[in-house]
């Protein structure tokens, strides 16, 4: 399993729609093969920033997502409301654990 975190920044103004449309975009990724999980998340003292942690079986899992015309929708209407290109890191899984 291989977990991406991407931090995004957001226009003025912009959150609500870009939170909206990001919401969009988990829904569809749940029906994709090898999807384990997403995470948006809001930095405490960032109100304008974004980091999504996404869980995947494998990073072609991932690529293959990529591909899906309901990512690439999301994806122009995201990117028109991002205040910079977001940044990814990839992680393998060493110690899972869940409630």
């Amino acid at each position: 399993m291989v977990t991406v975190v991407t931090r995004v920044r957001i226009k003025d103004g912009q959150a609500e729609e870009w939170d909206s449309t990001f919401g969009e975009r988990a829904r569809a990724a749940r029906e994709q093969d090898g999807f384990v999980f997403v995470q948006l998340c809001r930095p405490q003292d960032a109100p304008d920033e974004r980091v999504v942690v996404g869980s995947w079986q494998t990073r072609e899992n991932w690529e293959q997502w990529h591909d899906d015309p309901a990512f690439r929708e999301t994806r122009e209407r995201l990117e028109h409301v991002d205040d910079e290109r977001a940044r990814s890191d990839w992680y393998d899984v060493v110690v899972e654990e869940r409630a």
